[in-house]
Parts: C-alpha cells; structure tokens; sequence
C-alpha cells in the first residue's frame, strides 16, 4: 500500500509540475468538420484506421509476466488521458512563453494561468500510486518532449528542480527519466495506440503535424 507520505510527494511534484494554467473556453460547434473523398460523384467521409495489434495468450507458467503485463496496461490507460490533457496545456503555455522574454513577465504569466490546472488535476493525481506516477511522467515527456525535470526548472527554477530531483530520488523515482517509444518503452506506447483507438484520441503532441487541427475540433 502506498505510504501517505509518498503520496504526499507524488502529488507535490505534480501540483508544482502543472502550475501554470488556464481556463479554455469550450464551445460545441453545429458542424462536424471531417475529411472526405469523391466516389462516384458524391461525398463520403473516410477516416484512416490505425492497425490492431494481435497476440497470443500466455503460456502457462508465465503468470508473472501476465500480472506485469496488465499492471502496465492498466497505468497507461488509468495515467494517459491526463498526460494527454497536461501536455496540451503545458505545450500552449511552451508557444506563449517563447514570446515573453522578460523574467518577470514569464512569472506573472506562468502564475496567471494555475487556478484551472490545478483544480482539474489535484484530486485525480493524489489517486494515483507510485508506479502509475512514475509512468505519468513518462507519458508527460511522451507530450511535451520536456521532462518532469525540466519542466519544473522552467517554471520554478533551477534550484526547486534540483530538489525535488533530490527527495525523488529517496522514493526510487527520477524526474529526468525520459520516453522512449522504439527501444525501453516500447510496451507503453502501444498500450497509448490502444487508449487512443479505445477513446478515439488523436496524437496532439508538441509537434504532431496534426495537432493544430485537432486542437481546433476540439474546442481549444
């Protein structure tokens, strides 16, 4: 079971790691933009649909493997649509802060934008166990190309970074750890194929070429 004083460091890192938000102003539009093709003289929308990956059931004998299996499914499907959420907004508060150059200005505009990100991401994250953490952190860095460590040093500094680098490192956890979706990490990013295909999300990473469009469509 998880210890309530880490817990309490999981969701410090996490809190301080989404400061910075903004309240987006949704909307439903009466239209539906979809792409399509002309068959026949007519208009048919088309969607292009990602592979389905087939596998064998496990031997018997391989329980552990099985049990490991599914622990790591579970947290990519429990922790994804979170990273998925946090790196829209943190990548939108990336593009803005290019543009302010001036240091106080980027803390007035980093502190402008918490209240909403905080409040959507508190409860759910002080749910979550220290593996599931630990793989959250990946998925951010899966996102935004940054990772926990290095988005923490550009909102808070260097020195904050380092310390929770620190204290993470007494709870075997690492705010430098990166992703890697074609060598250690290749498990997790099919698992986030299978969310995306489940809940019919599109890529919107930093920089997904359709990330802009989908974006759009969905309301931000």
């Amino acid at each position: 079971m998880l210890s309530r004083l880490h817990k309490v460091l999981l969701l410090f890192i996490f809190a301080t790691l989404f400061r910075g938000v903004t309240s987006y102003a949704q909307f439903m539009n009466d239209t539906l933009q979809v792409d399509a093709i002309v068959y026949n003289g007519e208009i048919i929308s088309y969607a292009v649909l990602s592979a389905v990956e087939m596998q064998s059931k496990y031997k018997p004998g391989k329980k552990r493997d099985a049990a490991a299996y599914n622990r790591l499914r579970n947290a990519v499907f429990v922790t994804y649509p979170y990273a998925r959420r946090a790196g829209i907004i943190m990548n939108d508060i990336h593009a803005n802060l290019e543009g302010i150059q001036n240091k106080k200005d980027r803390k007035k505009y980093i502190r402008s934008r918490e209240k909403d990100l905080k409040r959507e991401f508190s409860d759910p994250i002080k749910d979550l166990s220290v593996y599931q953490g630990k793989v959250l952190m990946k998925l951010i860095h899966r996102e935004t190309g940054d990772n926990c460590y290095e988005i923490i040093k550009e909102y808070k500094g260097g020195l904050n970074a380092r310390m929770y680098q620190t204290v993470a490192f007494f709870y075997n956890s690492n705010l430098k750890q990166t992703y890697d979706p074609i060598g250690k990490d290749t498990q997790i990013e099919k698992f986030v194929l299978e969310v995306q295909r489940h809940h019919g999300f599109t890529d919107v990473r930093r920089n997904s070429p359709m990330r802009a469009n989908v974006l759009k469509m969905e309301g931000f």
